[in-house]
């Protein structure tokens, strides 16, 4: 028995949990205590949804089957916790699968069905991807390497500030917007620790340093509209039109992606030079080059070592699992691999493919380790997950207790509005609702059902609606608490909230411009689409 085992150890004596304790004779406080902790805004938020829940189908009236009435309430439930976030949001989108069978709106066995799908095994694999490049480091190395090929020499701030704009963008067009600023902001904090103090910087240097910070925050989003697994929204824009739309054609990662990468090029082209044009002045160059040159960069990168073979091997199954989604189904006429198992294998398939093949591949590091191990899997975002399942669960019952109808007759009045017109104040109020609604995701499962009954009662082509409105939803560019990748960038004390007005305003007015121009033009292109019918 060694010395710390013996019955003397002072851990031994030590208690789990304490024999003794002082008595608190404190009954007003106690009484405080106890009735704040029962009457509090919170639980007022907690009681609120099933009570109007309750209400709705009580007292509201539907000329539809009484399961649409249900389906009402259970909405207004499920979004009353979403919004205030009285319940974690995680928790409120597991109530689904007790509320729609005990309203009678579908069986346990369907509504699970939502929780499962294509769709979340493309989340599920595509964030144990992301894991393995947060791992091994890679993300460091290529912001590194691409920010170096930007730099110039001499240095040339605007064109650093492209360097990491676009370094942003192709991460975060891969991996999920926060992991992107997770990963991305120690590069752009990385870059900063060599100018120095605030409180000693000029004006100049000052305004350059809000900008490398504002690089990622912004550059965060905009590389996520790109592709399908960019974020969490485009997800459930898919999700959605599959969930709806059942016999129409899929949206895949290709048709996907030769929509949304020229707008979010274009949207990134247009916050470079917002950003330029507010923080980026002249004399900038000559007061950073002491502090930042292509020689900082060098020797940052040389510090990080040879590439690895873990790091060649994510990067090759990286590689593979980007191949393998743009050539799946490529077009009508050339329809790629997928035909070859007539059409079953999905995008989702390939993304747990290559999860499933760093589970088989060694690292070389360690003997019989291989270069992801179940431990690293415990960060997955169950959270978003769960939400993405809740929102296809709710769109499915939004049709199938005939609510859809219900609320196509009431936006009947929206056929006569031009769509040109349309879509603008569409994508502006779906902007501007998702400032105030933390998650993004939560928003846009909110509106996207709603733009789809809106846009058949104009007899357009749903996702003329549903995909701008969609994206708009990812424009959360003025508050801090808007979005998770804001808090990021927020929590570095180099940015303020003025910081952000001053950029998210120009930027979120170039977006819904963007939107409204290519969603009738280059979208009708490639959705087979004709926004005049």
């Amino acid at each position: 028995m060694s010395e710390e085992q013996t019955p003397s150890s002072p851990i031994l004596k030590a208690p789990l949990l304490p024999l003794h304790h002082e008595p608190i004779h404190q009954p007003q406080n106690n009484s405080f205590t106890i009735t704040s902790s029962i009457f509090n805004l919170k639980n007022f938020y907690i009681i609120l949804g099933p009570l109007l829940s309750l209400l709705i189908c009580l007292l509201v009236k539907l000329d539809a089957p009484a399961t649409s009435t249900k389906m009402l309430g259970v909405i207004a439930w499920v979004f009353t916790w979403w919004i205030t976030e009285a319940v974690p949001l995680p928790v409120t989108s597991m109530c689904p699968l007790f509320l729609f069978p005990l309203f009678g709106i579908s069986s346990a066995d369907t509504v699970a069905h939502s929780y499962m799908d294509d769709v979340i095994t493309l989340v599920l694999g595509s964030f144990i991807l992301a894991l393995a490049v947060e791992r091994y480091n890679v993300h460091r190395r290529l912001a590194l390497n691409v920010t170096l090929i930007f730099c110039g020499d001499p240095l040339n701030p605007a064109m650093l500030l492209l360097g990491l704009c676009a370094t942003t963008f192709f991460v975060s067009m891969w991996l999920h917007n926060v992991a992107a600023a997770v990963m991305m902001m120690p590069v752009a904090t990385g870059i900063l620790h060599r100018l120095p103090p605030a409180h000693e910087q000029s004006e100049l240097m000052n305004k350059f340093s809000r900008a490398v910070i504002l690089t990622v925050v912004y550059a965060t989003p905009i590389g996520g509209i790109s592709t399908l697994t960019g974020t969490g929204v485009n997800l459930i824009i898919i999700g959605m039109w599959k969930s709806l739309v059942p016999e129409a054609k899929p949206i895949s990662f290709n048709s996907w992606f030769f929509f949304g990468f020229p707008v979010a090029v274009f949207l990134l082209i247009c916050f470079w030079i917002i950003l330029c044009l507010l923080y980026v002045r002249k004399g900038s160059s000559r007061v950073l080059s002491d502090y930042l040159d292509r020689a900082h960069l060098k020797r940052d990168l040389e510090a990080l070592g040879p590439m690895s073979f873990a790091e060649k091997m994510v990067l090759c199954v990286f590689g593979l699992l980007i191949i393998l989604w743009m050539t799946r189904r490529i077009s009508d006429d050339l329809p790629g691999w997928g035909v070859l198992f007539h059409g079953l294998v999905g995008d989702g398939s390939i993304s747990v493919l290559a999860a499933v093949l760093l589970f088989i591949i060694p690292n070389m590091k360690q003997s019989g380790e291989k270069l992801m191990n179940w431990n690293e899997c415990k960060k997955l975002p169950w959270n978003l997950i769960l939400l993405l399942g809740a929102g296809f669960a709710i769109a499915d019952g939004v049709e199938s207790s005939g609510l859809a109808d219900v609320m196509s007759k009431a936006l009947e009045f929206l056929k006569h509005v031009p769509y040109l017109a349309i879509v603008p104040t569409v994508t502006l109020l779906c902007s501007i609702i998702t400032e105030f609604i933390t998650s993004n995701d939560a928003t846009a499962t909110l509106l996207v059902p709603l733009l789809y009954n809106i846009a058949r009662t104009m007899h357009v082509h749903p996702l003329l609606l549903m995909i701008p409105g969609g994206i708009a939803t990812e424009f959360a560019f003025w508050l801090p608490t808007s979005t998770p990748s804001n808090v990021v960038g927020f929590a570095t004390g180099h940015i303020e909230i003025k910081d952000m007005l001053k950029v998210g305003l120009p930027l979120k007015v170039a977006g819904i411009s963007v939107l409204s121009l290519l969603m009738p033009t280059l979208g009708s292109i490639v959705y087979g689409t004709n926004y005049g019918a």
